[in-house]
């Protein structure tokens, strides 16, 4: 049977949504690395972002010459998505974490799905999908078990609030990452040029709340471990710029612009699964019977909500790259 247009684009986005979550998921070791050395969490996310600016800048300039102008003639775009989707989400994150348990806080910061699909339910006054709905109750269930949140959670009035921070800039990501339009005319927002012209002002933005004292900015030259090894921080911080940075950040946009942002936001649940795996093959810490069937479970969600993104768009929907709401096969 030979795959229809709509098939062979689900399936690429679904590939590069999972690739970008694989490559965000590997962050956390090394970032703990270098914060156990003595970093500050604003250290290690300017370090990361500036890493990874430098590195998608140069591979753009190579392979899209003009995309500083395209950038700039783009820039009520580029400059909120590298406040908010990309400095924000991740300050919102470090910041939690200093508050709460590490579960609680990705906990908070994932609850993005929930409020990405009631944002385009308001907006476009279209309810989505029973199956949407329920695929989006079962994925917070599983990432509940994942994350094994009720063994020890800490909750902090402050830390919630910083988590909910996190969960907002996150959303952010996946609608404004919809809006890339990749025209063959060039008429667009290429999904390389909102990467490094975000990538870039999130650096800029977070190193200017370290530089004037706002949020604290401390870096060490200390030597870090990671998986039970003693080097340099120069490789963590490669690590995180090159993939957990640039390599994350373009795989995820171009499948956001694939993809419908509702579910491209559900996939990337798959994040935490993989930063657990992440943890066990780096830091050997295995997933326990009960994370395994919360893997399951947000598998079973994703499954769900993949059976009301995958028909054909209608003739009034939105044209590739424009965000849409979830096609309406709901039976009220």
């Amino acid at each position: 049977m030979l795959m229809t247009p709509v098939d062979r684009r689900f399936r690429l986005g679904l590939l590069l949504a999972v690739g970008s979550a694989v490559s965000f998921g590997m962050s956390g070791p090394f970032a703990k690395a270098l914060m156990t050395a003595g970093w500050t969490p604003t250290a290690a996310v300017t370090a990361r972002l500036a890493g990874g600016a430098l590195v998608l800048a140069v591979y753009a300039s190579l392979v899209r010459p003009g995309w500083i102008g395209e950038a700039l003639r783009h820039y009520r775009t580029v400059l909120p998505y590298g406040i908010f989707p990309i400095a924000g989400a991740q300050l919102g994150y470090y910041n939690a974490v200093e508050h709460l348990s590490v579960g609680v806080a990705l906990l908070l910061e994932y609850t993005s799905p929930i409020l990405v699909v009631g944002w385009v339910w308001a907006v476009t006054r279209r309810r989505p999908a029973n199956r949407t709905l329920v695929g989006v109750a079962l994925a917070v269930v599983g990432i509940m078990l994942v994350l094994n949140v009720f063994s020890a959670a800490q909750i902090n009035t402050v830390g919630v609030l910083w988590g909910m921070v996190a969960a907002v800039c996150a959303a952010c990501y996946f609608l404004m990452s919809a809006r890339v339009d990749d025209q063959p005319d060039g008429a667009g927002l290429n999904p390389l040029a909102l990467a490094a012209g975000g990538l870039v002002v999130g650096a800029v933005g977070v190193a200017l709340l370290g530089v004037t004292g706002v949020m604290p900015l401390r870096f060490t030259a200390n030597d870090v471990v990671v998986a039970g090894i003693t080097t340099s921080w120069i490789v963590p911080v490669i690590v995180l710029a090159v993939f957990s940075t640039a390599v994350a950040y373009t795989l995820g946009i171009k499948a956001v612009a694939l993809l419908r942002p509702s579910f491209a936001s559900l996939v990337g649940l798959s994040e935490v699964l993989a930063a657990v795996l992440w943890a066990w093959l780096l830091v050997g810490e295995a997933m326990t019977p009960v994370q395994a069937v919360g893997g399951a479970v947000v598998l079973a969600g994703l499954a769900l909500a993949r059976t009301t993104v995958t028909a054909p768009a209608s003739a009034g929907s939105a044209e590739p790259g424009q965000m849409t709401a979830l096609p309406d096969t709901s039976t009220r």
